[in-house]
């Protein structure tokens, strides 16, 4: 109980602090099997946590679950539900055949004032009788602090939203005080060039040498500009979650399919894990703009000793060596910033073969 309370205020994601109190809830009530919830606003869940199975199994059960059956009963119904059987709910339909058989059963909606965040739930108690009043009345506890970390993440994702106005109008300035006025004086220093480069080549010269030292001024005016910006997303909940909503965003706005595969993984310093979310955004871009494929996966995992990315697409691909220009700069970027931080990245491609790109990343020194 000590650690699910203290998970909420630690310095740790909202996926950490909800798996903490999944974990907490399923030891505290002696429960084989253990899930929690999170809807979306598309008739499935946004989270869905699970204690109690293997990785193998819960890859064998398949799909996340939609809001059906007892799982959507739960979240239009403020009351807990324990039964004996749960098969015999009234709202009960099926689960997988890979799915655990479940019978004892307790559930407890997480809720906010009037509104449900979510659910959480424990099935097969291990010791004979079934779940208790007093299971019922833990679980309630435990409920509430998960209402808590979510009711966090939503001020958190508020404030995050009111940052990135601030920092867009941020570099909007920036961008006018520090480039514009560089590329203006460009512009016009490129006419005077061509305006006397017939009649007078030296001073024409002059011009052009003057243009290029202002277009050095300016690229490296913006360079300063982006490399002083950190994603946003992973000062907060870290790269699984900001590789998840670059991954739901991109997969909004494009015909392709974008998805998201992977957990939380350990956190890295600053400078790696903007490289990760920066390769991963390039990546993808390059993908999106270039390959013109009906999928695109992003998969983010922890090995050892090092935090892996993989973006995989099934588009056009192409030959690695006369790539075209955007791609062979994009390319390059990723290189460099792999190697900036010590990390290793891996291009496969071919014509009609698809891309994958394969970043590793160390987790120490």
């Amino acid at each position: 109980m000590s650690a699910a309370v203290l998970a909420v205020t630690a310095h740790l994601s909202v996926r950490e602090v909800l798996q903490t109190i999944l974990t907490s809830a399923r030891r505290l009530l002696g429960a084989r099997y253990a899930a929690l919830g999170v809807p979306d606003s598309d008739g499935g869940f946004a989270e869905f946590l699970a204690d109690g199975v293997s990785d193998e199994q819960w890859r064998a059960i398949g799909p996340l679950p939609r809001q059906h059956g007892v799982l959507g009963e739960m979240l239009r119904s403020p009351h807990a539900v324990r039964m004996a059987d749960i098969q015999q709910h009234p709202h009960f339909g099926w689960w997988p055949r890979a799915h655990p058989v479940l019978t004892d059963f307790i559930g407890m909606p997480i809720v906010d004032g009037d509104e449900i965040l979510g659910e959480l739930f424990l099935a097969n108690k291990i010791e004979p009788g079934g779940f208790t009043a007093d299971d019922e009345e833990l679980l309630r506890l435990l409920a509430a602090h998960a209402a808590i970390a979510l009711v966090n993440a939503r001020l958190y994702e508020r404030s995050r939203e009111l940052s990135i106005v601030e920092e867009r109008n941020r570099i909007a300035r920036e961008l006018h005080d520090a480039v514009t006025q560089k590329l203006f004086s460009l512009r016009l220093t490129a006419d005077a060039a061509a305006t006397i480069v017939d009649r007078d080549p030296a001073a024409a010269a002059a011009q052009l040498e003057t243009v290029r030292r202002l277009a050095a001024d300016a690229a490296g005016e913006l360079r300063s500009i982006v490399d002083g910006l950190r994603p946003v997303d992973l000062s907060g909940d870290g790269l699984d979650v900001a590789l998840r909503k670059q991954a739901e965003l991109l997969d909004r706005v494009h015909a392709a399919s974008v998805r998201f595969t992977g957990c939380p993984v350990p956190r890295l310093t600053a400078a790696r894990e903007e490289a990760v979310y920066r390769t991963a955004q390039e990546a993808l871009h390059n993908a999106l703009r270039h390959g013109d494929p009906s999928a695109v996966t992003v998969e983010l995992r922890a090995e050892a000793g090092k935090v892996v990315l993989r973006v995989d697409d099934d588009g056009r691909g192409f030959d690695q060596a006369p790539a075209q220009a955007a791609r062979r700069l994009g390319l390059a970027s990723m290189r460099e910033r792999a190697a900036a931080v010590g990390g290793a990245l891996k291009i496969t491609s071919a014509p009609g073969a698809g891309t994958s790109v394969r970043l590793e990343v160390p987790t120490g020194g």
